[in-house]
């Protein structure tokens, strides 16, 4: 899948534990949906019948954290002080969600962070990826209407979603107090300034 590499170069040839799986889906954020591929039917196969949640052994998952299942928490995650993890929320390898912090239906791939006061609502949040405190990626349009992504080519498509956020590149840095509208593309190692607003496609383009 051309976007998926282009926006997360890091899932090539990655050789840690398990990611989420895109096979037989045509775009990223389909792995979002509540189907039988979505992350909410993978994360199922790994927990035991009757838990609906994973902790790998050499996660950290600090005081007064909520977590609701289905969830997935890799290898050397860390989950801090009053994290709130909703469902579909799958964290992997090293990658934090700090203090009041809420992820809902995501994927925060390896080593990325959504460290302070960060809402994350049906997203994926590239390798080493970070957001800034108070930083939040929106998902759901105002008028509860289907979300329209723009690539950067600016053709604008149908995601076949009513609840999409953003798509974080590997490497991107965003400000304290961003806030990403519902289908917002970073590319990778983007870096976007404190306070700003991001719609469509941000950063460089092929």
């Amino acid at each position: 899948m051309e976007l998926l590499q282009r926006l997360f170069p890091g899932i090539i040839g990655y050789k840690g534990s398990l990611l989420p799986s895109w096979d037989g889906m045509l775009n990223p954020w389909d792995i979002l949906r509540n189907d039988d591929l979505g992350i909410i039917s993978q994360i199922k196969k790994f927990v035991d019948p009757g838990d609906e949640v994973f902790i790998h052994h050499s996660a950290i998952v600090g005081n007064n954290v909520q977590i609701e299942g289905p969830c997935y928490i890799g290898a050397n995650a860390e989950i801090r002080h009053s994290a709130f993890l909703r469902r579909g929320s799958w964290i992997c390898d090293g990658a934090l969600v700090g203090h009041s912090s809420e992820v809902k239906n995501s994927i925060l791939l390896p080593n990325s962070k959504a460290p302070h006061f960060n809402y994350v609502g049906d997203s994926i949040v590239g390798f080493g990826a970070n957001l800034g405190a108070g930083a939040k990626l929106s998902n759901v349009r105002n008028d509860r209407g289907e979300v329209i992504i723009t690539l950067e080519n600016n053709i604008r498509i149908g995601s076949d979603l009513t609840k999409l956020g953003a798509l974080i590149g590997d490497n991107s840095q965003l400000g304290c107090n961003v806030v990403t509208n519902p289908g917002a593309i970073i590319a990778p190692s983007s870096m976007i300034t404190p306070n700003e607003t991001v719609t469509g496609w941000f950063g460089t383009k092929s």
